[in-house]
């Protein structure tokens, strides 16, 4: 078994030629999804532009994700409106359909082969409640997006998953899967065709805000910028403290199974959709993009280290799911770091002069590279295009926390627990 992402056998991480370092309009900080978004975005207006990251490019999660175009929030729609209030929920729940339909149109513009297929998505319930709350769900997708959602009872879910864990669930359609490794090599090919100057292995160690702009001080030598995008996510550093306190990392791992016979993929996934459930520490799975096997995920609770347990753990939960799978052999299992925060929705936000678009909670493949461009629309003075629901005050920093995610574990334990009693609940 491999310990690196399944998706870099067809799409291993890109190499970029070293660019000489020179002064720019923008410099952007993190060389993910979000950073070579923005990028694009400036120097196809015409702005120098240079991208700076500490590892490889797209070697975080943008290149380790499930590549699932959800889009999704963490909070539903009654406790988005409860903290936020219903105009803020109403306009997070219609930016998501707008950064999906923007993701659709990049990858045909741009012609990015990287697998995209519209198979919608299943969410699985395993109580009546769960169930209500999707039903609750579909409502609002189809009054407010006319996004036509259906749900499942219990006799039809065979047709969507070859399984008895679930009672029943939701299916909604404007959801996909690609591949996220070859989606964030076509993002790199467009941004140096543009222009843009591509550091790998540069870290920045620290931003001096100056009367004209910003020195940026890295590993292999000092650059002037007129205005600095901060796009770091669940691996950003001490180089940027007030952002490290509001971030939380967490690690999300996958496994992949060995190839599976045509008749057992059709008999467990007949759908080929993307798939999740509601259970607090929740699993999001699906078929490869060439329907051969199955990739599984879900949050690790693990803060150091690359243990067997967790990879152990994830092969239990897709036992428990398919039963059949309990001896099958897995190929790859990888892990990379979401990024929680306070507010658990993903941010465009402003501090000491530079703007940041981060904290996707786990949902990054829609929102990293929609939040990249409209801080690009932001740094290039155009409101209107810079416009968002997620534009406002930024999250407050997490009490006692300076980097290090001391919690988490205690977390994962009461979400286990939680789980624990729903899926006694539901005779699982």
């Amino acid at each position: 078994m491999q310990n690196t992402p399944f998706w870099w056998e067809a799409a291993p991480l890109p190499a970029v030629p070293m660019p000489p370092l020179a002064a720019v309009d923008v410099a952007i900080v993190g060389g993910g999804y979000t950073g070579i978004a923005a990028a694009i975005e400036l120097a196809a207006a015409g702005k120098s532009v240079a991208v700076f990251e500490k590892a490889r490019l797209g070697e975080g999660a943008s290149s380790r994700n499930g590549g699932m175009t959800s889009g999704s929030i963490r909070l539903s729609h009654a406790e988005l409106t409860r903290r936020f209030g219903e105009a803020r929920a109403l306009a997070i729940l219609h930016e998501g359909q707008a950064a999906r339909e923007d993701l659709w149109r990049y990858l045909e513009a741009a012609q990015i082969a990287c697998d995209f297929q519209l198979t919608g998505l299943f969410d699985g319930a395993l109580t009546q409640g769960e169930q209500d709350a999707l039903d609750r769900k579909a409502e609002l997708l189809h009054r407010h997006l006319g996004v036509e959602a259906r749900s499942i009872a219990p006799g039809a879910v065979a047709s969507c998953i070859g399984t008895d864990f679930y009672r029943s669930g939701m299916v909604r359609p404007d959801i996909g899967g690609l591949d996220p490794s070859k989606l964030f090599r076509g993002m790199v090919d467009h941004a140096l065709a543009l222009g843009a100057a591509l550091h790998e292995t540069t870290a920045v160690l620290a931003i001096e805000r100056q009367a004209k702009g910003f020195l940026l001080t890295l590993e292999r030598g000092t650059v002037t910028a007129g205005q600095v995008i901060q796009c770091t996510n669940g691996h950003t550093d001490g180089a940027d403290p007030w952002l490290r306190r509001r971030l939380v990392p967490v690690r999300s791992r996958i496994i992949a199974t060995e190839p599976l016979p045509p008749e057992v993929m059709a008999r467990l996934m007949p759908g080929r959709m993307m798939y999740g459930d509601m259970r607090q520490l929740s699993y999001y799975f699906r078929p490869s993009p060439d329907g051969r096997r199955i990739l599984f995920g879900g949050r690790d609770g693990t803060t150091y280290g690359d243990p067997m347990e967790p990879t152990l753990h994830l092969r239990r939960e897709l036992a428990r799911i398919f039963p059949e799978l309990a001896d099958v052999g897995l190929t790859h299992s990888w892990f990379g770091n979401v990024a929680m925060n306070r507010h658990m929705i993903p941010k465009l936000m402003r501090h000491d002069g530079r703007i940041y678009a981060t904290g996707y909670c786990g949902s990054g493949v829609v929102w990293a590279r929609w939040l990249g461009k409209k801080a690009a629309r932001a740094a290039l003075g155009d409101a209107e295009g810079a416009r968002s629901a997620f534009d406002f005050q930024a999250p407050p920093a997490v009490p006692l926390y300076r980097g290090k995610p001391w919690f988490i574990p205690a977390v994962f334990a009461w979400y286990a627990w939680a789980d624990r009693r729903t899926q006694a609940k539901a005779g699982k």
